[in-house]
């Protein structure tokens, strides 16, 4: 992994030469997930346990009901907050009252997890946050190894964590043709802008499929092949062109646990951006097939990584913008990573 004096960090990616080729190519070297050490933090004695009661397969609430009482059989005192419509959980978790040595859980997914950030976030909070999957996508907890509700659950009582880089993410609020006004969330996993997009968008129309429908929504999208012309500028360096697709990561995985960045560490200050250029429908396809043979996309020649502290997207006409799996803005999109401003719940 390299730097380019004459632009942005390229990331340059080695081919691990023990696995074997698939889609003409090997798979590449991971980064390490974390590379700081994990913080020895104090055991859980008040937990705010914060509900996305829609999560996933509509199992958020009774997942919730049962983490409250293993909580509880620990001696650990617990309030629930269940949010009622999307994006309330935002509110919640601003309104808490929290002491640092509180742990503020999160149930549901990645939408939800991003929601409670943001709120913590303007609430100026510095407590631990933990995260009991419940979502369809679940790349943050795929990210943090967490196996099970019942591993979700000893993590948060032993208090343990890392500290974790946010995006706080600026654009406008509303997908195109309903914009309306300024929005700020803070992002803990992954931007896309383009391709993933549409395909997201898609794949809301069929939540009835589960996980699959992100599959689905990604092949229409590539049948659609929607290029977009953009202005693309990393740490200042400027891209103007028509494109693809934007992979902004911080996490490793996104949706159906795709390995879109695996150059990506959760704690080194920076993002990663994948830049699928101006592509033909059989380039997309043959990008996607290496995608899903364990992040091999990374060698496809219309590829290119760069890493980033600053990021912005200028587009002739508003352009939808996911942040963590949510479809809720459009440009013009401003990104900045803001080193190691969370405290997330991990465990050795």
């Amino acid at each position: 992994m390299a730097s380019n004096g004459n632009g942005p960090e390229i990331i340059e990616f080695l081919p691990d030469l023990t696995t074997k080729k698939k889609k003409g190519v090997h798979r590449p070297i991971y980064a390490e997930v974390f590379t700081n050490e994990l913080v020895k933090g104090e055991s859980a004695k008040v937990i705010h346990l914060m509900v996305n009661p829609f999560s996933g397969k509509k199992q958020g609430e009774k997942i919730a009901k049962q983490v409250s009482g293993m909580f509880e059989e620990n001696g650990i005192s617990v309030t629930m907050h269940l949010s009622t419509y999307s994006g309330e959980l935002i509110q919640l978790a601003a309104g808490l009252t929290t002491n640092e040595s509180d742990i503020v859980a999160v149930v549901g997914g990645d939408g939800s997890l991003s929601e409670v950030v943001t709120g913590l976030m303007q609430a100026g909070s510095n407590c631990r946050v933990g995260l009991i999957p419940a979502g369809t996508g679940n790349s943050m907890a795929n990210d943090l190894s967490i196996k099970s509700t019942e591993d979700a659950v000893a993590r948060i009582c032993a208090g343990h964590y890392q500290t974790l880089d946010l995006a706080k993410v600026d654009m406008v609020a509303g997908l195109p043709g309903s914009e309306g006004g300024e929005l700020t969330r803070y992002s803990t996993n992954l931007v896309t802008w383009g391709l993933g997009v549409d395909s997201t968008i898609k794949a809301e129309n069929m939540r009835w499929m589960g996980p699959m429908r992100y599959d689905v929504g990604i092949l229409m999208a590539i049948m659609a092949n929607n290029r977009r012309n953009a202005r693309l500028t990393i740490d200042g360096y400027v891209f103007e062109d028509d494109f693809t697709l934007f992979l902004i990561q911080n996490s490793q995985t996104g949706g159906s646990l795709l390995p879109l960045a695996p150059g990506a560490s959760l704690d080194d200050g920076k993002m990663d951006i994948g830049i699928l250029k101006k592509m033909k429908r059989g380039q997309i396809l043959k990008a996607f097939g290496q995608l899903k043979k364990e992040g091999r996309h990374v060698f496809h020649p219309m590829v290119d990584y760069h890493r980033f502290k600053t990021l912005e997207i200028a587009t002739p006409k508003p352009t939808a913008i996911n942040v963590d799996g949510e479809n809720i803005g459009s440009t013009p999109l401003k990104m900045e990573v803001m080193q190691g401003a969370l405290k997330i719940i991990h465990s050795s």
